[in-house]
């Protein structure tokens, strides 16, 4: 192990969970991550064992079954999982999120019904804020929740559901229009407890998966739509209890999303950089290997910068959620800096690898295609710099 994207101040307990999880992506994730990437195939036995080390419950706190641990833990987790394979990281991140949620938000009866369950990975989470339409603009949603009794009838179309198949538990986010003063405050979160697998599905009337959506890179992980017609759900699968606060819900998950995202370009981009600098040195031109020209030795020095740099951002804003202060400034920093970085390190190394880049024997052809999910993931580069561009005019106002 290099020195490149190490982090002081780790407990001894943090530090025998990544060195057990950099183990098992060494043992178990990379040697098999291309090919199954390449069929599109859902990790299945990677899944199980990821199930056995207890990752599924890494963030739940002890008393519903989890570890307890810190969102610093596990964004250092999520960097190992995605320099094995991204689609990996993309099925435990959904889950976290959903987790966090119900944890941060929910009832004490929610918590008790489905934070046990999902500690042990026999339910697993997905997050559905996006529509066709919607883009970064949360405040024109359209699916709707109409209350109807005890229950609320659900109505519309949701968008890029990572694990929309394979998820057993859905955080949806809705329109209900019961009073509130802003769009923002006439949002609410559900969740809706269905069978996993595509197409209508037998246990929720109403809802279906269509199937997976195709896309460049990404691949393995199921990413889906949601149809809701006349979906029935239970007043009290209302996330905390009260409508109209779905919107707050559904940032603080976007925000923890966002170190996450920040901590799978840092594993994507320390694996090009292993890759990139692993080549130079067994390439040769010109009579010596790549790695001692000095143009080379130029780009892995600007690769390491960046990976080094992008670590430490993430870590910062991992640390500042973990102890409870705001972190929006610096977790939109980080997520930024670490998604642009990943792409120009992912760059560097499949310009390294030359012509063999492009050819789908060498890994660096399967992160070249993963490395823009991260670009658009938990917010464009655009909508990173509005929340860190207003942040700073909060911070550094001038007196009138």
């Amino acid at each position: 192990m290099g020195r490149l994207a190490q982090t002081d101040g780790l407990t001894e307990i943090q530090r025998d969970i990544l060195a057990t999880v950099r183990d098992f992506v060494d043992k178990e994730i990379i040697p098999v991550a291309t090919e199954l990437e390449h069929k599109d195939e859902y990790p299945t036995a990677i899944v199980e064992g990821m199930k056995q080390l207890g990752l599924f419950g890494l963030t739940i706190p002890e008393e519903y079954g989890g570890l307890g641990e810190s969102l610093l833990t596990y964004a250092l987790v999520v960097e190992e999982i995605a320099r094995g394979w991204m689609s990996v990281s993309g099925i435990v991140n959904t889950h976290f999120i959903v987790a966090h949620m119900i944890n941060a938000h929910g009832t004490q009866e929610q918590k008790d019904h489905f934070l046990p369950r999902m500690a042990a990975g026999e339910i697993r989470g997905a997050f559905s804020m996006s529509e066709p339409g919607l883009g970064s603009d949360v405040s024109a949603i359209s699916t709707k929740g109409v209350k109807d009794g005890d229950f609320y009838v659900l109505n519309g179309q949701k968008m890029w559901l990572t694990n929309g198949g394979t998820s057993t538990l859905v955080a949806v986010l809705c329109k209900t229009d019961e009073g509130g003063s802003t769009p923002y405050k006439n949002m609410t979160t559900f969740l809706i407890e269905k069978e996993a697998g595509f197409g209508p599905n037998p246990k929720v009337p109403g809802l279906t998966v269509p199937g997976k959506i195709e896309k460049m890179g990404y691949k393995g992980v199921d990413t889906t739509e949601l149809v809701l017609q006349d979906v029935r759900v239970p007043a009290d699968r209302v996330l905390g209890g009260v409508p109209g606060r779905g919107f707050y819900q559904m940032m603080d998950g976007v925000e923890v999303g966002r170190v996450n995202v920040a901590a799978r370009g840092c594993g994507v981009a320390r694996r090009a950089f292993e890759l990139g600098i692993s080549y130079a040195q067994q390439r040769s031109t010109f009579g010596k290997k790549i790695a001692e020209h000095q143009a080379i030795q130029f780009k892995l020095a600007e690769m390491a910068t960046k990976v080094e740099a992008a670590h430490q951002m993430m870590v910062m804003a991992a640390r500042k959620k973990d102890g409870g202060e705001r972190n929006d400034l610096e977790a939109g920093m980080a997520k930024y800096l670490a998604s642009e970085y990943c792409k120009e390190v992912v760059e560097d190394a499949f310009r390294i690898h030359g012509g063999y880049g492009f050819s789908k024997e060498y890994e660096i052809e399967r992160l070249y295609r993963e490395a823009p999910m991260l670009l658009i993931g938990e917010g464009t580069a655009e909508i990173q710099k509005m929340i860190v561009g207003r942040r700073l005019l909060e911070e550094y106002r001038i007196a009138e």
